[in-house]
């Protein structure tokens, strides 16, 4: 696992220990950035985020800066271990948490919001939900969800999908607010 392009180009990044993980390939890191294409300056939000590459992908093509949050021990520690490899603490903040949690109490608002939570324990609509219902996506952020073919986006949302790529057992979609508008 590696950052693919800008400042952090071909950092090999540490993996989250154990077989719970399932960290995302460099083909979907492709896609989602291709079509996300101008991360500069963009606040970033990196749920569910396990080691912490999406986030930190982001930064290395110029975010202004990315909080992550997890639950898992292993996860913090490894984020922990790529942020100090990559020397990019100050434009990190890091929470102990679960996502859930954190939608309830913060009161930031991003640009880029990405979420890969656990496969099918039902986490990805109810999660895309509380960030609308609490207003936590800039005017034109973005929502990028990686998840399981299995636990498909709600009828409810799919107003909002701007955009889907099936590979294998796993679609990215990404969500927009102004897509009702356009």
């Amino acid at each position: 696992m590696r950052i693919i392009t800008g400042r952090y180009k071909k950092t090999n990044l540490f993996s989250v220990p154990g077989k719970t993980a399932r960290p995302t390939t460099d083909y979907l890191k492709e896609v989602i950035f291709s079509v996300l294409y101008d991360c500069a300056d963009k606040k970033v939000l990196d749920l569910f985020a396990g080691s912490g590459a999406l986030g930190l992908e982001a930064l290395s093509r110029s975010a202004e800066k990315a909080v992550f949050v997890d639950f898992s021990d292993k996860a913090i520690k490894t984020i922990k271990q790529n942020i100090r490899k990559l020397k990019c603490e100050e434009d990190c903040r890091i929470y102990k948490k679960r996502v859930g949690s954190f939608l309830m109490k913060t009161t930031g608002k991003f640009d880029l919001i990405f979420m890969d939570p656990p496969y099918d324990k039902n986490l990805v609509n109810s999660t895309i939900e509380l960030i609308f219902e609490k207003g936590l996506l800039n005017t034109d952020g973005k929502i990028i969800v990686e998840h399981s073919k299995d636990e498909k986006i709600s009828e409810e949302l799919q107003p909002f999908v701007d955009y889907e790529k099936e590979s294998g057992r796993t679609i990215v979609t990404i969500l927009t607010l102004n897509k009702q508008e356009t």
